[in-house]
C-alpha cells in the first residue's frame, strides 16, 4: 500500500504534468505520434485491403506477408529508423522514426480485416447489386465496405491499442512521450516513476479501446446490428 501511495502521489503532483517534459506534454505527443499513425495504417490498409480482396488477385500473398512483418520487433525497428542519415538530419527525427515504426505495426491488423470483411461478402449480394446497375466504384463503396464495415474497424481498433500501447518506444530515441518516465525510472532503478509511466500508458490504452468500441456500434449500419453482417466464410 505504501508503494501505492506513493505513485497516487506521483500522479497527482502537478510539478509532474507541468513542463516540457511532464505528463501533459507526454501525453499530447503520445496521442500525436500515435493519430499520425493510424490514420495513415488506416488509409493504405483500407485502399489495399479493399482492391485485393475485391480483384481477388495477390491478396493471399500480401495478407500472410504483412501479419509476417508483425514478427519484427518494434523496439529494433525503430532504433535502426532512426538511425538512419536521413532521419537523423531531422529536426524531429525521433518522432519521424516513431511514427514510421507505428505505421508499420499498425498496417498488418487493419489490412487483414478490411480484405476479410470485403472477401466474405456473399457473392449474391454483389451480383444483386450489379444486376441494379451499380458500377464497381459503387458497389465497393456501397455495398462491399458497408458490410465489411465491422470487421475494417475491429482491424483499426486493434490497431490503435497496440500503437497507443507501443508507441512509448519512442522514448527510447528522444520523443518525450509517456515512455519518457518509464525509461527514466527504469536508468534510475525508480520503481514509482516506472510504474505511474506504466499506469498512464495503461489508461490511454484503455480509453482509446473505449473510443473505437463506441465508434464501431455508431458506425455499423442498423440492420447489420440488429441480424449482424451479410458474409460467409471465406
Amino acid at each position: 500500500m505504501n508503494f501505492l501511495s506513493k505513485v497516487g502521489d506521483f500522479l497527482t503532483s502537478g510539478a509532474n504534468w507541468s513542463g516540457p517534459d511532464g505528463f501533459l506534454t507526454q501525453l499530447v505527443t503520445q496521442v500525436e505520434v500515435s493519430a499520425i499513425a493510424i490514420v495513415a495504417a488506416a488509409l493504405v490498409g483500407v485502399a489495399l485491403g479493399t482492391f485485393l480482396s475485391h480483384t481477388r488477385r495477390g491478396g493471399f500473398l500480401a495478407v500472410n506477408s504483412a501479419n509476417a512483418a508483425r514478427a519484427i520487433p518494434s523496439f529494433s525497428l525503430v532504433v535502426l529508423i532512426a538511425i538512419q542519415p536521413a532521419i537523423v538530419r531531422l529536426q524531429q527525427g525521433g518522432f519521424v522514426a516513431t511514427a514510421i515504426t507505428m505505421f508499420a505495426l499498425a498496417v498488418p491488423p487493419i489490412l487483414t480485416n478490411t480484405y476479410t470483411g470485403v472477401r466474405g461478402v456473399d457473392d449474391d449480394v454483389r451480383s444483386a447489386a450489379m444486376g441494379m446497375g451499380m458500377t464497381t466504384a459503387q458497389l465497393v463503396r456501397r455495398v462491399e465496405l458497408p458490410l465489411a464495415l465491422p470487421l475494417v474497424v475491429a482491424g483499426v481498433r486493434t490497431a490503435a491499442v497496440e500503437v497507443v500501447a507501443t508507441a512509448t518506444l519512442g522514448a527510447y530515441v528522444g520523443v518525450i512521450d509517456l515512455g519518457f518516465d518509464i525509461f527514466a525510472g527504469l536508468d534510475t532503478n525508480n520503481g514509482v516513476e516506472t510504474f505511474a509511466g506504466a499506469a498512464l500508458v495503461a489508461a490511454l490504452a484503455l480509453v482509446v479501446d473505449l473510443v473505437f468500441l463506441v465508434a464501431a456500434w455508431a458506425v455499423t449500419p442498423r440492420n447489420i446490428q440488429r441480424h449482424g453482417p451479410i458474409l460467409r466464410p471465406v
